[in-house]
């Protein structure tokens, strides 16, 4: 051995001494020698000849991390010997660890030489190996396959065919665990290269009853192990974008339901076959539609919710798991989830046992999100089975009972508000409940129901706020946590009626937003949150002189280490900034920085790479030569956050935008860093970050507008912002994979539309057409369908929410361009009518016809064009069951007729006795009546010769004055002054009726001066031409209304 060859030896062996000085002076010299590309054949000697398996596996370390930067520069007798070293450690190395750190160096080197045909002999030696007797031959062929797959994965497209028995062979291996393991690793590295070619797919698909044969076998032998590694291959097979399912999903699901329900098997192997149902239900929901597997999931998983685990405090729990899966199915599938939990609930409810009463309560409560529409209409019979749970001997059926009944307050609006009177006592009896769980959980519920409850909560107050304030003095954390958000959500819906009860209230959290131990930071936080709430109900008079201390507390809080007090002080800050609104300026010097500290923390991710658990970890070697990137390193596969970090970065997100729309041209100091922030966030990781950023890039822009200084300067400044908002938004809307991250970008842009001036959002107008386009047709990146199945013509299901987004950005075109949007709306009505088909729900036919009312309102005559194609379904959506239809349909039909021009002339007749109805007794929604009115109203004043007034006005008057949409005003009172001042002979007879409606709106405290002033002209009008006759009119008025009229007609 020469000297060299000694040197480099001897630092490897002090690289793995115990003493840390030593490894670091070696670490440091290996990095400078490594710089030379004769370091490779001095590596590959100690890989093959050093006495000590661990320096055998540094040098195969040390040459995967370097080979890269010297391969091309090797001579060929070199490359050769590498190459032929390294298979020979790979057949004849007895070392474990060695042999597969020699693997990943070949899959790295594969990647260069392969290609370039420089290694024909390595397939063939691959195939050669995987013959052999030997198990460890086998094996390491199989980990070198997969190791491949990293970098020369697409090469083994072509030899498929040729794969599919060797693997299948060693898949069906009874002779060696290891070797089935290495297999199903193999075949689960094969999966993201598989195409669409219908043969390479058919070939996969015959790995899966394999797999499943294998699992089972191992299963039966104890071997978890190698089960976990097949609902991997499932898991990705379900993410794969191959349709590689096919009819195998359903013995994948039976295989999955079988493991799931074995009580005898562990608990993480049953957890991942409970997971990968709920992966199903997420991403390939129809297959599960098509193979009519709904209902057999559910028999299986339902009645695992009544499994309880004796540790309540383990993170994996079967009934928690299948509660999650329910959840999920019921928001994919919510038609087809429905009838069977709801009927396990009905039946489990009347169980002695009471592990299915709870089960029964729970069922309910987990699918009100996603069975929504189906849980309102039995809501009667949904609420009969849970207050009479409520009163359950057994305290885990009133707790479950208690969860269910928030979560109908949060998902079941507005319905469940009608039924207060009912559920609001059984809360209110359950906080006096004896156990402090059960407790606990009626304050959840008493949170959630009382937040949309508003000025109804208030009858409510004194006996609501006396039990909690006791709560607040004398209970222990957990309830007083607890209570702090059921105080919350009262505050919120209470707004100024809480008034009385605020001083009391923010006294006591003045005590809790000074703790500092552990143990009563999560208080802490929910103190500092609660005086936010409340300053935001009270009001900016009452709170600014008090909120100081306050203030100086919160901030306080940022030196003690605890992620959710810093996210609920940001959440703090917000509010105050919401509250105080310009007066707040004077924190931003205290309050950014903290915000812009939380945003740039370090996410506390938690990365693994493929074989991670071997690879170079196992002595220690995972930070050899790590200071340079490695662009071969594989692939990374599994990330897991902290999820208080991520929270926190959300919260601090979040209230930059909320500093910089309240503050306004005072927040100019920190635009710059908070739009670097912002850009950054918008494309984090998570949905809850990019969703807070792209709000807040909107508010700061706002913050832009407010920017005082040279009019040359401040436009340049919004060209500059706007651009880099919009291609944010723009990127977000077509690449996305978050529905509800899509629409916000799509409600920002449109308010940018509306908000701005036209030059600045001139230049991206065609691209945002483009992208709008898109989104109509579904075929951005959020709405891609499941790659498996076929399109189903029958299938609407798509984001609700999303789209009513992407419909903003249509009337937000009008309104910037008026007329000139024509030629873009011609591109986007056809796509956007399809929403209409009849078998489409009635929110999307409402949501089109709000659409289409908007553009007309902002584009003017040149909506006529379209009148012919949209009154059809206007005029059918005017007889809809649904009264937001009904609304909508009105206003559309007002509007077509008001901008249509001689288009809307022919269908005057129709619409008249499609709003008949509307006026009438039998019509019970107010709203429903006041749009009817604003259309007869634009009909009017759009071409009153084509109405037979004399038979209109008088119902038209009947349905005056407005009772609940008071935006139609200035149409409909514009409407009767005109005909009043124009003397329309018509309206003569009508003088009576006409001055009571007069009356009415000028004592409204709710009307504008606007329409009282034209009221006031049109009366002075009407005393002007009959004088006297007025008088026995007036003097049958109120007093009230017959002294404004007189007092506005002498203004006039």
């Amino acid at each position: 051995m020469d000297s060299s060859q000694e040197s480099m030896e001897s630092l490897l062996l002090q690289f793995l001494t115990p003493d840390n000085e030593i490894r670091r002076q070696a670490e440091d010299r290996i990095k400078r020698l490594a710089k030379d590309p004769q370091v490779v054949a001095s590596l590959v000697h100690h890989l093959r000849s050093a006495a000590n398996p661990s320096v055998r596996q540094l040098s195969a370390v040390l040459l995967r991390k370097k080979i890269t930067g010297h391969w091309a520069k090797l001579p060929p007798s070199i490359k050769q010997s590498v190459k032929s070293a390294l298979l020979e450690s790979i057949t004849v190395e007895h070392c474990p660890p060695v042999r597969r750190a020699s693997v990943n160096v070949v899959s790295i080197i594969a990647k260069y030489a392969v290609p370039a045909g420089e290694w024909p002999e390595l397939l063939p030696f691959l195939f050669q190996c995987n013959q052999s007797p030997l198990e460890d031959h086998k094996e390491v062929s199989l980990i070198l396959f997969s190791s491949l797959t990293e970098t020369i994965g697409s090469t083994f497209q072509s030899n498929l065919e040729e794969l599919q028995p060797v693997l299948l062979k060693c898949l069906q291996d009874e002779t060696s665990t290891r070797v089935r393991v290495a297999a199903l690793k193999a075949v689960g590295s094969l999966i993201e290269f598989i195409n669409d070619g219908n043969d390479i797919v058919r070939l996969f698909r015959n790995f899966i009853p394999s797999i499943l044969s294998v699992s089972r076998q191992c299963l039966a032998n104890g071997e978890d192990d190698v089960a976990a590694i097949a609902f991997e291959i499932f898991d990705e097979l379900i993410e794969s974008p191959a349709p590689l399912l096919s009819d195998s999903i359903k013995s994948i699901v039976q295989f999955s339901l079988e493991v799931c329900s074995s009580q005898n098997l562990e608990i993480h192997i049953r957890d991942q076959a409970i997971q990968l149902i709920s992966w199903l239900a997420k991403y390939k929901s129809s297959f599960l539609k098509k193979h009519m597997l709904v209902v057999p999931i559910l028999q299986v998983i339902c009645p695992l919710l009544t499994e309880k685990s004796e540790n309540e405090e383990v993170d994996l729990a079967v009934d928690r798991s299948a509660a999650e899966v329910i959840d999920t199915m019921a928001v994919s599938l919510p038609k087809h989830v429905f009838p069977p939990v709801f009927e396990f609930a009905s039946m489990s409810i009347q169980h002695s046992d009471a592990n299915y009463r709870e089960a029964s309560v729970t069922a309910i409560g987990v699918i009100s999100e996603g069975c929504s529409e189906f849980l309102k209409e039995k809501l009667d019979h949904a609420l009969h089975i849970i207050l009479g749970a409520l009163r359950d001997q057994e305290q885990t059926v009133r707790g479950a009972a208690l969860f269910a009944l928030g979560q109908f307050a949060e998902q079941l609006q507005p319905e469940i508000l009608s039924h207060y009177d009912l559920v609001l006592p059984s809360i209110l009896i359950a906080l006096e409940d004896a156990s402090d769980e059960v407790k606990e959980k009626s304050y959840y519920a008493l949170a959630a129901f009382c937040e949309d409850m508003g000025s109804d909560i208030i009858p409510y107050l004194d006996s609501l706020m006396a039990r909690l304030v006791i709560t607040l003095e004398k209970s222990n954390r957990n309830l007083q946590e607890t209570c702090m958000s059921a105080i919350s959500a009262i505050a919120s819906a209470a707004e100024q009626a809480f008034t009385p009860y605020a001083e009391k209230v923010l006294e006591l959290m003045k005590v809790f937003m000074v703790l500092t131990n552990d143990e009563d930071l999560r208080a802490r936080a929910r103190a500092t949150e609660l005086v936010g709430i409340i300053s935001l109900a009270v009001g900016r008079t009452r709170m600014e002189p008090i909120i100081p201390p306050f203030i100086e507390a919160a901030i306080s809080g940022f030196a003690l280490d605890y992620s959710e007090l810093r996210e609920y002080t940001h959440g703090f800050f917000s509010n105050l900034a919401e509250m105080l609104d310009d007066g707040f300026s004077q924190y931003l010097p205290y309050v950014v920085p903290l915000a812009f500290s939380s945003c740039n923390l370090e996410d506390g991710s938690a990365i693994q790479n493929e074989e991670s658990d071997d690879k170079d970890k196992i002595s220690g070697f995972e930070s050899v030569s790590s200071d340079d990137e490695n662009p071969d390193e594989p692939r990374i596969r599994n990330i897991s956050v902290r999820t208080g970090v991520l929270d926190e970065k959300a919260a601090a997100t979040q209230a930059i935008g909320y500093f910089a729309l309240h503050t306004k041209g005072a927040y100019a100091p920190y635009v710059e860093e908070s739009l670097k922030i912002l850009i950054r966030h918008s494309t984090y990781f998570h949905e809850d970050v990019r969703l807070q950023a792209i709000l807040s890039l909107k508010h700061v822009f706002t913050s832009v507008q407010a920017f005082t200084g040279g009019q040359s300067e401040m436009m340049e400044k919004q060209k500059e912002v706007i651009g880099i908002l919009m291609n944010i938004f723009l990127k977000t809307m077509m690449e996305d994979d978050d529905k509800e991250v899509v629409a916000q970008a799509c409600t920002c842009t449109a308010e940018l539309v509306k908000e701005s001036d036209y030059a600045l959002i001139a230049p991206y107008i065609p691209q945002l057409a483009e992208v709008t386009l898109t989104l109509l047709r579904e075929e951005s990146a959020c709405q891609q369908i499941e790659s498996d199945s076929e399109t189903d013509e029958n299938d609407v299901n798509h984001d609700e929410v999303l789209m009513d987004a992407v419909c903003d950005i249509l009337p937000a075109f009008a309104r910037a361009m008026r007329s000139n949007f024509e030629p873009i709306f011609a591109n986007l009505f056809e796509p956007l009518m399809k929403f209409t088909k009849p078998r489409r729900p009635p929110q999307d036919r409402t949501m089109v016809v709000a659409c289409l009312a908007e553009i007309a309102q902002e584009m003017g005559p040149s909506i006529s064009g379209y009148v012919d194609r949209g009154m059809p379904l206007v005029l059918k959506e005017l007889s809809s069951s649904d009264p937001t239809n009904r609304r909508n349909a009105a206003f559309c039909a007002g509007e077509f007729c008001k901008n249509g021009g001689p288009p809307a002339l022919k269908y005057y007749g129709e619409i008249l006795r499609a709003l008949y109805p509307l006026f009438g007794d039998t019509e019970p929604d107010a709203a429903v009546r006041d749009n009817a009115a604003g259309a007869v109203g634009r009909m009017i004043m759009a071409a009153p010769q084509s109405l037979p007034l004399d038979q209109v006005l008088p119902v038209f008057l009947r349905a005056l004055p407005l009772k609940e949409d008071l935006m139609e005003s200035v149409i409909v009172y514009g409407c009767v002054c005109e005909l009043v001042l124009s003397s329309a002979p018509q309206i003569v007879p009508l003088v009576p009726e006409v001055v009571s409606v007069f009356g009415q709106v000028l004592v409204s405290p709710e009307e504008g001066d606007e329409v009282k002033v034209r009221i006031g002209m049109a009366f002075s009008h009407m005393v002007s031409l009959f004088g006297n006759q007025l008088q026995p009119v007036l003097a049958g008025l109120p007093p009230a209304q017959a002294s404004a009229l007189a007092s506005c007609a002498a203004r006039a």
